[in-house]
């Protein structure tokens, strides 16, 4: 769903401690926002058949100039911003996980450096399975990671072929474990509704995912972009009908509540970062594909990693943007007043089986969420 570069800071493994290296800050205190932080990673071993994302196969990716890019842009970040609060950090991709280690470090350390870290801070690094070791993961959760997002998509070897993936189902499993034993929070990505699936092949996957003992996953619709090798082919999807009794299958068999659309969590085991995100919270997006919205001065910005799009934005199309990705969680956007300029009251208090508002929070319905994007072209004004 929804997703670089810098000035080399190294240290050695040896000598690595995340609270020695807040404690040598020294810049300016904070004068802007706290603000996410989005690290994209463009590299993979392979382009899956359905991604769309900006990404690309490369066997042997220079590193070390992506790393000085991003830290670049971090320099950069800290002279606009100052001494921000940072409350999460996420690696997204491509495939993180092929980072070396010594790479990951450098990048957590520049930020440690600049900015203040939150003491609770959640640091997510997404992974695929057969790209990293449990030495690798080790590693990463010494030098200060805490979630790991795994890219499973299937438990079955079938469907993972027919995606592109270049992982068995046991792979990911292996991966899971290595994880759990290491007492990382652990989330995993799924796809449902490929030409194969039905509701009963759902339902047993949401049975296996129960079986891991997982605390967080996302069920991802597959959907077909016509940039993709499966946009090239005419594969016979399942209808409109099938997919709404899959999407109700998941609800009513997962051992997980769901939290937003796609997304699948025990109680305090959220996506922080995305919660952040979509709640509204100001986020840098670092590297080439990744994307922002900075509030600074009174003012937010859209903005676009590798220093490719800095530019004001309204009030009134930052208070759509948050309708947009507030409504996809089960807690709603906040009814700011912002946000009461945007939408349509009277269509809202006229649909209450689609649209609810509790306190201070317009929500959409259990029913509602089923038929999201119509309900938004009628909330937004």
């Amino acid at each position: 769903m929804l997703h670089i570069l810098y000035h080399i800071f190294l240290i050695s493994k040896s000598d690595l401690s995340l609270a020695p290296i807040k404690m040598i800050c020294t810049m300016p205190s904070m004068k802007n926002p706290a603000h996410n932080i989005y690290i994209h990673v463009p590299f993979c071993m392979s382009k899956c058949n359905y991604c769309a994302f900006f990404s690309r196969a490369c066997a042997n990716p220079d590193w070390g100039t992506y790393a000085q890019k991003i830290c670049d842009e971090i320099d950069t970040w800290y002279q606009k911003l100052g001494k921000i609060t940072v409350p999460t950090i996420f690696f997204g991709g491509g495939t993180p996980s092929l980072m070396p280690a010594n790479i990951f470090e450098t990048i957590i350390s520049k930020i440690y450096t600049l900015f203040d870290v939150a003491p609770d801070a959640e640091i997510t690094v997404e992974a695929n399975p057969k790209t990293i070791s449990a030495e690798k993961l080790r590693d990463f959760v010494q030098i200060g990671a805490n979630r790991l997002s795994i890219g499973v998509q299937s438990l079955d070897d079938e469907t993972l072929t027919f995606l592109g993936r270049q992982h068995s189902a046991r792979d990911a499993i292996e991966l899971i474990n290595a994880a759990q034993k290491m007492n990382i929070r652990t989330s995993a990505d799924f796809i449902y509704g490929t030409p194969m699936d039905t509701v009963y092949s759902v339902v047993q996957l949401c049975t296996q995912i129960n079986e891991l003992g997982i605390r967080h996953c996302s069920m991802y619709e597959l959907t077909i972009e016509p940039t993709t090798p499966f946009g090239k082919k005419n594969l016979q999807m399942p209808d409109n009908g099938a997919m709404a009794e899959m999407y109700d299958a998941i609800g009513k068999t997962l051992n997980l509540p769901r939290y937003e659309v796609s997304n699948y969590a025990t109680h305090g085991n959220e996506c922080k970062h995305n919660l952040n995100i979509w709640d509204g919270a100001p986020y840098i997006g670092l590297g080439q594909g990744a994307a922002g919205r900075v509030y600074m001065d009174n003012q937010w910005y859209e903005q676009m990693g590798n220093n490719e799009r800095f530019e004001k934005i309204s009030n009134n199309v930052r208070a759509i943007e948050n309708v947009i990705m507030g409504m996809r969680t089960m807690r709603g956007c906040q009814l700011t007043d912002d946000v009461k300029n945007v939408i349509d009251i009277d269509w809202v208090q006229n649909n209450h089986e689609l649209v609810k508002i509790i306190d201070d929070r317009i929500a959409p319905t259990d029913k509602g969420l089923m038929i999201l994007d119509n309900i938004l072209t009628n909330v937004v004004k």
